[in-house]
C-alpha cells in the first residue's frame, strides 16, 4: 500500500489481516484533487454522502448542495438515503450505535448473505469540507449477530489521519491508530466500539505537535457539521393540542409549534411577519397574522388572525398539509437557536451551517404550498446559513428540476 493511498473501511464484520496504517510523514506533494479556494466553504457543511450495501444502494456517491432534493419512486432509497445522513448526524453528536440505528436489519440489502461466522453490515459515509479543505469520513458497520463499528476511516487530501479496525471479536473495542507526527509519528489505543471514533478525537488528542493539531481539525470540522443537522418530519396529530408554555425550541415533530409561536412573536419580530407573510400563501381563506392565546400560567394555543371582524382560527382546525406547511416554513425561517439541537457550542453561530433532513418534506402539501415552500428553501439556503436535504415526490421535483440552486439527485432505475 502506498503511503498516501487512503484504503476502503473493511468489510463488515473483518476482524483479522486488515492493515492498520496511518502515515506519519506529510502528505504527499500532488495528493488529493486541487485545493480550492477557502472561501467556498467558510462553514464546515457536508458536501457528500457515499452508501454501500446500504437498503437498496450499492456504491452510491451523492453530491449534496446547499439544497439538494432526493426524487424518485417509491422503494427507490430516498428514505435510506436520509437516514444514513440522520445515522451520522447522531454519531458525530456522540450518540451510541444503537441510538443511531435502532433498526439496524433495516439496513441490510434483502439479499445480503452472510459470512462463515454469520455476520451482515454495511457501509456509509461523507465528505465535510470546510476551512480544513474535504475531509473523508468512512464507516463500516457490522450489524448482525452484534451491531458494532468494525471501521472507520477519516483522511484528508488522501493521507489518514485516523483508521480503526476490529481485532478481536470478544472485545467490545477497536483497535485505533491516529497520525501523531514528530518522534512517534502514531499513536494507537482502543476506542469503543459502539461510538464513532472521529468524535472522540478532541477528547484524547493534546495537540501538542502538527499531526495531532491536523487530525484534530479535521475531526472537528466533522463533528461540527455534523452535529448542525436538524431532522424535522412535522406530525400534525401531535400539532392541535395546546401546549405547556416552555423554552420555545422547536422540536423535530414540531409538537409545540404553539409554543414557538409564542417566542417568536415577542423575540423575532422580522422572521415572525415572514412566517406569516407566507401562512397567506399556504393557508386557506384570509390571514391577516399569526397569533397566540397563553393565559396566565395556562396551555399556549396557536390561531391564525383572519383580519378585522372575523374571528381567528385555531391551530387545531387547520388541515394536515396546512400545519405542515407552517411548521416547515418556520423550521426554514429560523435558525438552531429556536431548534431543539446542539450545535458546537464552542464555534459562533455565525461559523455554523444548519442543515435540515426532511424526508416526505411535500408529504400532504398541495402544488402552491409546496412552492412556495421551495422559494422560502432557495431563499434560506441561497444567504449560506441554512442548508436543506429533503426527499419530494414527483410533482414538487418536477416543479423543482428546472430551478436555479437546486440540486436533483435522482433515484429513478
Amino acid at each position: 500500500m502506498s503511503p498516501g493511498a487512503s484504503p476502503a473501511p473493511p468489510a463488515a464484520g473483518a476482524d483479522e489481516g486488515e492493515a492498520l496504517v496511518v502515515p506519519a510523514q506529510a502528505r504527499p506533494a500532488g495528493s488529493g484533487r486541487p485545493a480550492e479556494p477557502a472561501q467556498r466553504y467558510p462553514r464546515p457543511v457536508v458536501t457528500e454522502l457515499r452508501l454501500s450495501a446500504f437498503g437498496p444502494h450499492r456504491s452510491a456517491v451523492f453530491p449534496l448542495g446547499p439544497l439538494t432534493l432526493f426524487a424518485g419512486p417509491s422503494g427507490s432509497g430516498k428514505s435510506q438515503a436520509l437516514a444514513a445522513y440522520e445515522a451520522l448526524a447522531g454519531l458525530g453528536s456522540g450518540a451510541t450505535l444503537e441510538e443511531a440505528f435502532p433498526d439496524p436489519r433495516a439496513r441490510i440489502p434483502d439479499r445480503a448473505v452472510p459470512d462463515a461466522q454469520r455476520r451482515r453490515g454495511f457501509r456509509l459515509g461523507c465528505t465535510v469540507d470546510g476551512p480544513v479543505g474535504p475531509v473523508r469520513l468512512d464507516l463500516a458497520v457490522q450489524a448482525e449477530p452484534t451491531l458494532r463499528i468494525v471501521g472507520e476511516r477519516l483522511s484528508l487530501d488522501g493521507q489518514i489521519l485516523l483508521a480503526t479496525a476490529l481485532r478481536d471479536p470478544g472485545r467490545r473495542s477497536v483497535q485505533a491508530a491516529w497520525l501523531t507526527g514528530g518522534a512517534v509519528g502514531v499513536t494507537r489505543a482502543p476506542l469503543p466500539d459502539d461510538r464513532l471514533g472521529t468524535a472522540l478525537l478532541p477528547l484524547r488528542v493534546a495537540g501538542s505537535t502538527a499531526g495531532q493539531r491536523q487530525v484534530l481539525a479535521a475531526a472537528e470540522q466533522v463533528v461540527v457539521a455534523l452535529r448542525a443537522v436538524f431532522p424535522c418530519d412535522p406530525r400534525p396529530d401531535r400539532m392541535r393540542a395546546a401546549v405547556p408554555p416552555g423554552e420555545g425550541r422547536l422540536l423535530g415533530d414540531c409538537a409545540n409549534l404553539a409554543d414557538v409561536l409564542r417566542r417568536t412573536r415577542s423575540e423575532c419580530g422580522t422572521r415572525h411577519a415572514l412566517l406569516a407573510e407566507a401562512a397567506r400563501t399556504g393557508c386557506a381563506g384570509s390571514v391577516a397574522g399569526l397569533d397566540v392565546r397563553a393565559p396566565a400560567g395556562g396551555p399556549v394555543e396557536a390561531v391564525l388572525d383572519r383580519g378585522p371582524g372575523r374571528p381567528a382560527t385555531e391551530l387545531a382546525r387547520l388541515g394536515a398539509g396546512e400545519l405542515r406547511f407552517l411548521a416547515l416554513a418556520l423550521v426554514l425561517l429560523t435558525g438552531p437557536g429556536v431548534l431543539a439541537m446542539d450545535p458546537a457550542a464552542e464555534l459562533l453561530s455565525a461559523r455554523q451551517a444548519l442543515t435540515v433532513l426532511a424526508d416526505g418534506f411535500d408529504r400532504g402539501l398541495d402544488g402552491r404550498q409546496s412552492a412556495e415552500l421551495l422559494r422560502l428553501a432557495l431563499l434560506s439556503c441561497g444567504r449560506g446559513h441554512i442548508r436543506l436535504v429533503a426527499a419530494v415526490g414527483e410533482g414538487t421535483a418536477a416543479a423543482a428540476r428546472d430551478l436555479p440552486g437546486v440540486a436533483m439527485v435522482d433515484l429513478r432505475a
